[in-house]
């Protein structure tokens, strides 16, 4: 599928810089079939019904941001994949500069050791030490906000709650997974009285969620892997929900992946621990979830093809184009929307 139809412009004044104020206040698109109504995200509980259930991913985001040098030159590094106890991959800057076996020192006492490059210009970083690698980021790593915001303004210590939902719980991710961002406590009791539940996973939002699709042709873009779990009490409440004709609504592509790679063809969800790098592209055939709550995407990248693949690539085209139109603000401090496709989606 030719990339180019998942293309549109954005004018950079909508890329928002800050969270709205508080979080519930962001704008909320509703998309309904192929209807559009303007609405805000304090309105959501009103827009679902009695016995729908809303499915947050808990990671938490760690300051994988890090700076350091390799001899005289200067070495940056976002890490985006564990790969063992003190491993991660990690996608480097300036990595022409690094050998295999290069030590890089990132200040405060932490040292890490470069290993296996890879196609993609990425390096295994092996820590060096015995305290953990939580506590080394703590001490030398920065929030990794997305290049998008970076390229604007530096992160700062308001970034470090900005950036963290409030079911963060579970270490590991490096970007957010910025749909929760727009909950509170307040409005997840307003979701209670209403009868809409909600559960949790876990998925380990990688950096490489922020890489641009190149390929002119999506068959051939490789997914990065992230390793995400859905024990099996979550499993089978998302199933009981369905069963009694409840809706499921992901919170974030990220929730929506890790349920679409759990779910087997009979419609049936199943725990899940491991490593996926699902693809979901038009003509995708969804079997897990009811609809999404999700903000907006960069243009060509592969989450603006999920949600095309849930509404359709029209839908989806004039959907955004009136939220440009109309002033939304995008990315991961922006606004949200509520997409609800008007035909089953269940297999």
């Amino acid at each position: 599928m030719n990339v180019d139809l998942f293309d549109f412009v954005l004018p950079p004044e909508r890329i928002a810089l800050r969270p709205a104020a508080p979080r519930d206040s962001a704008r909320l698109l509703v998309v309904d079939g192929a209807a559009l109504h303007d609405r805000s995200v304090g309105d959501l509980p009103g827009g679902l019904r009695t016995g729908d259930l809303l499915v947050f991913n808990d990671t938490r985001v760690i300051p994988a941001q890090l700076e350091g040098t390799r001899g005289d030159s200067r070495i940056g590094a976002t890490l985006h994949k564990r790969e063992g106890p003190r491993r991660w991959r990690a996608f480097v800057r300036n990595a022409r500069r690094l050998r295999d076996g290069d030590a890089i020192d990132f200040g405060s006492g932490v040292t890490a050791t470069a290993h296996d490059r890879g196609e993609d210009g990425s390096f295994a970083l092996e820590f060096q030490g015995d305290e953990p690698v939580e506590l080394l980021l703590e001490r030398a790593g920065r929030m990794p906000l997305p290049p998008y915001i970076a390229a604007r303004r530096p992160a700062d210590a308001q970034d470090a709650d900005d950036y963290q939902t409030m079911f963060a719980a579970e270490k590991g991710a490096v970007a957010a997974p910025t749909a929760a961002l727009h909950f509170t406590p307040e409005l997840m009791a307003r979701f209670a009285a209403a009868g809409v539940e909600h559960a949790t996973l876990t998925l380990h939002v990688g950096a490489g969620t922020f890489l641009p699709v190149k390929a002119s042709d999506t068959a051939d873009h490789k997914m990065h892997a992230e390793w995400g779990r859905i024990d099996a009490a979550t499993a089978d409440r998302l199933n009981a929900v369905r069963a009694a004709g409840g809706r499921v609504i992901a919170v974030g592509t990220t929730s929506l992946r890790l349920i679409e790679s759990a779910t087997g063809e009979d419609g049936v969800i199943r725990p899940f621990e491991g490593d996926t790098a699902i693809f979901i592209t038009p003509g995708y055939r969804f079997r897990g979830i009811d609809g999404l709550v999700t903000n907006f995407h960069l243009p060509r990248s592969t989450l603006f093809m999920l949600v095309s693949a849930l509404m359709g690539t029209d839908t989806m085209q004039a959907a955004y184009a009136h939220a440009i139109a109309d002033g939304y603000r995008f990315y991961s401090y922006g606004d949200a929307s509520l997409l609800l496709p008007d035909r089953g989606v269940r297999a």
